[in-house]
């Protein structure tokens, strides 16, 4: 896999190497057992994948080569480069100015722009709308356009099964950037509707068999079909593609209740020719990097632990999702640095049900030796992941030292 050149001091002397000593050896990826740093009064099983992705690294680069490369002139991202506050405060402090918050809302007019400035399009892609406002204005979209290869990998098959006919169903959050994003090159190949869950798919399926009628539809889906979108004709055949960071579960389960209903409301075999003309196969849209952090996270939950920390940005919807499959087994703090590790009796951290940062009291009040589970989302840097295990351990005054839990993974 091809190596980025990144900031050093997004990397880390602790959880680089340890991702390196596991990547030596285990490289066809099938070892997905986590990694156990035993301190002696308090042990960590961190995660066999986390962190940065091909795309994120990607991304990453070429936006520091965009600001090396042009030294004096305006530099605009057209949104977060990626959801990870310590990047995208890095990127400002350089210059580099939003053109979008994360929800889309325009921060500075396309008006102030000139052909002269530098434009950096984000990891999650962007619409061709917008895509095509800025060429008109003269500007540069293509030399430091930073969306995933996986992206547009499902932007692809959305093409691809749009040429067939068939129409999109995108499984995504609406309001995500990636999702508008996906939307909008979707619907140029063929009609396209959002779901944001399987509640939402099972409310679309009764459009399929006809149970509810198309206004209710336009009022239901308000805001996530496209232009000129006919329930009654368009979910006649149907495949599904997905916004990369959504649980890859998720997105089978929609996929194969969707495929069911349309088996039985056609009557149709399982197997047979008659299924793919009603339901397109996309089952290689799920991303990679998406897949192994949430198995690497489902088998870090079958050990038992005391507590796990989950580090990401608040606005990172695949953070969301481990925090999600974390929180169903065990007490799980979600924090974005070490910073909102306030103490060994208090940590600030996020509410996923309320949005909010809320503070709990007494989270290390647990039995000794302690079991701590460690993770992080796709956009977090190794170097927070090293801050929160370095501070977290030095609240074990009898914790062995560094050095000697790392000399087993130095050979």
């Amino acid at each position: 896999m091809k190596a980025f050149d990144i900031p050093e001091y997004y990397r880390s002397t602790i959880i680089s190497p340890l991702k390196e000593y596991r990547r030596k050896r285990d490289k066809l990826k099938r070892d997905f057992s986590p990694t156990v740093l035993d301190f002696g009064s308090v042990k960590f099983l961190i995660a066999r994948h986390f962190g940065f992705c091909y795309g994120v690294e990607n991304a990453i680069e070429i936006a520091y080569k965009a600001i090396a490369e042009n030294p004096g002139k305006r530099i605009f991202l057209l949104s977060e480069m990626i959801h990870n506050p310590d990047v995208n405060t890095d990127l400002l402090s350089r210059g580099v100015r939003f053109l979008h918050d994360t929800a889309g809302k325009q921060l500075i007019p396309f008006a102030e722009l000139t052909p002269a400035d530098v434009i950096i399009i984000p990891a999650f892609g962007t619409t061709l709308e917008i895509q095509r406002e800025l060429a008109d204005i003269g500007l540069d979209v293509a030399t430091y356009n930073t969306t995933c290869p996986f992206v547009e990998k499902v932007w692809n098959k959305a093409n691809q099964i749009g040429q067939k006919t068939y129409t999109i169903i995108v499984h995504g959050k609406p309001s995500h950037e990636e999702t508008r994003a996906t939307f909008s090159h979707s619907k140029e190949a063929g009609p396209t509707v959002v779901v944001r869950d399987m509640a939402q798919a099972q409310r679309l399926a009764l459009y399929i068999t006809g149970q509810r009628t198309a206004d209710e539809f336009y009022a239901e889906f308000a805001g996530q079909y496209s232009d000129g979108f006919d329930p009654v004709h368009d979910l006649q055949r149907i495949g599904v593609v997905n916004q990369t960071t959504m649980l890859a579960s998720d997105t089978q389960g929609i996929a194969d209740f969707l495929k069911h209903t349309m088996i039985q409301h056609y009557h149709l075999v399982e197997g047979t020719p008659g299924v793919e003309d009603r339901f397109a196969n996309t089952r290689d849209t799920l991303c990679y990097a998406t897949n192994d952090n949430q198995d690497a996270t489902y088998a870090l939950l079958s050990h038992p632990a005391d507590l796990a920390i989950v580090a990401g940005g608040y606005n990172s919807s695949n953070t969301s999702h481990i925090v999600e499959l974390c929180a169903e087994k065990l007490p799980t703090y979600f924090i974005e640095t070490e910073q909102k590790i306030l103490s060994d009796t208090l940590i600030r951290h996020f509410d996923l049900a309320t949005k909010e940062e809320v503070v709990t009291e007494n989270y290390l009040s647990i039995s000794r030796p302690a079991t701590i589970l460690l993770t992080c989302g796709a956009s977090c840097p190794d170097a927070v992941v090293e801050g929160i295990l370095m501070k977290m351990v030095g609240y074990f005054p009898d914790a062995k030292p560094v050095s000697e839990v790392m000399a087993d993974f130095s050979a």
